[in-house]
């Protein structure tokens, strides 16, 4: 299989908070993380549609790691894990 990605992934589990206003804040993990995007599982939500571009915090143990929100768009989701890429500003 072709290795298509362009940034190295870094593993980790960070609090994400995942926001729209068609269904709120989805709370979950990210799996990992990478210049481009991130990997996130959630439980116990149904995962947004690909494509939906949505508002990201990503938060430690004690405060937030972003003060604002950054823009993300879905990439794919499956039952439990979204990929979510950083959107670049156009």
């Amino acid at each position: 299989m072709d290795e298509r990605r362009k940034y190295e992934r870094t593993a980790t589990s960070i609090r994400v908070e995942i926001i729209h206003p068609a269904f709120g804040s989805i709370i979950g993990f990210a799996r990992d993380i990478s210049d481009g995007g991130a990997q996130v599982s959630v439980e116990n939500h149904p995962t947004p549609p690909v494509g939906t571009i949505v508002s990201v915090k990503f938060r430690k143990v004690i405060g937030p790691i972003n003060d604002e929100p950054v823009t993300m768009k879905v990439m794919h989701a499956t039952r439990n894990t979204i990929g979510l890429m950083f959107a670049r500003a156009e």
